[in-house]
Parts: C-alpha cells; sequence; structure tokens
C-alpha cells in the first residue's frame, strides 16, 4: 500500500470517528439533576435561557447556600439583576456573586475557581445549557482542584443542528488542544 493510500484510509477513519462521536454528542445531551442533590455552591454561565432562573432556583431551594452567575456583562449592575430575576435583597446580599471577569467558557472556569477558592467549597453544581455543559464541565475540571466534586446540572433546551454542531466542533478542538498542551 502507498502512502497516498495510507493516508486516504487514516483521513476516513478520523471522518468516520468525528461523525459518529457528533452522533452521539447530539443524541445523548447531559440532563438535569435528579434532586435533591447538595453541593457548597452553585455556579450558572451566563448565555442561553433558563441557566440563571434555574440556579436561582437551587439556592432558594437549599440544595447550595452561595451562587455565582458568570460571565454577568459589565453594565447590569446587583439592584437591576435583582430587579430582573426577582432576587430578594437578603438573598443577594448574602448568597450572590455577579461575576464580570468571564467572556467565554474558558475564562468561565477561571472566573468559577477563584471564586470556588475565594469561598472554600468543595463541592459545586455547574449549570449550563445542555449542549454546553460537556465543554463547560471540561473547562471546569481542568482549571479546578483535584479534590472539587463538580454536579452537572444541565438545563434542557432544543438546540438547533448548527448550534449542536459548533458546539460539537469547539469540544473536539479543546479536547484537542488539551491534550497537546496549548
Amino acid at each position: 500500500m502507498t502512502q497516498h493510500g495510507i493516508f486516504r484510509r487514516l483521513a476516513a477513519l478520523l471522518l468516520i470517528g468525528w461523525a459518529l462521536g457528533f452522533v452521539w454528542f447530539s443524541a445523548f445531551l447531559p440532563q438535569p439533576v435528579i434532586e435533591p442533590v447538595r453541593s457548597d455552591g452553585v455556579v450558572a454561565l451566563t448565555g442561553a435561557g433558563g441557566r440563571i432562573p434555574h440556579a436561582l432556583d437551587v439556592v432558594r431551594k437549599g440544595h447550595a447556600r452561595r451562587l455565582l452567575v458568570s460571565g454577568v456583562d459589565r453594565e447590569v449592575r446587583p439592584r437591576e439583576f435583582a430587579v430582573e430575576y426577582k432576587v430578594p435583597a437578603a438573598l443577594m446580599a448574602c448568597c450572590v456573586t455577579l461575576g464580570y471577569d468571564a467572556v467565554d467558557t474558558r475564562s468561565n472556569a477561571i472566573e468559577t475557581v477563584r471564586w470556588i477558592k475565594e469561598n472554600k467549597l468543595r463541592s459545586v453544581r455547574l449549570v449550563t445549557t445542555d449542549w454546553h455543559m460537556r465543554r463547560a464541565a471540561f473547562d471546569l475540571a481542568a482549571e479546578a482542584p483535584a479534590s472539587l466534586i463538580i454536579v452537572r446540572d444541565a438545563v434542557p433546551s432544543q438546540p438547533s443542528f448548527l448550534t449542536l454542531f459548533i458546539e460539537y466542533n469547539k469540544l473536539v478542538a479543546r479536547l484537542i488542544a488539551q491534550m497537546v498542551g496549548w
């Protein structure tokens, strides 16, 4: 067999592996937590709808003591946030932290780990959309201490094919980057 033939077969195998991975990724999206599950804290990543209200419910129900909302726009003030999500002043004061430093999934993880260390948390519930959960959890685990317990709590959605396609490729790129040490 020539080098060209070996290359074609390898490329075909990689393409088949990528396609099967995409089918798995799309067909088996992460699920919400089956309650009751307790953690020291909960982090909601800004973005798609449903994430913040779900995380606030976790705190209101007593399943976590503290909440970080990571990736908040710098123009959003705590009072505006409280009004938008109907958060009582006492709950905002004691238990809700708005994180303004993150601009993407990797910086969400960095911001979250800083908050976890500041609050001496041993476990955290990660709240993000089902299609985003794998990459968000991967980045958080890569940044966090190995002893941190991460509970994945996916918010169900109806993602488009394009959303799934883009997110799957971001995940693959992130896994490859991690393997080569970027």
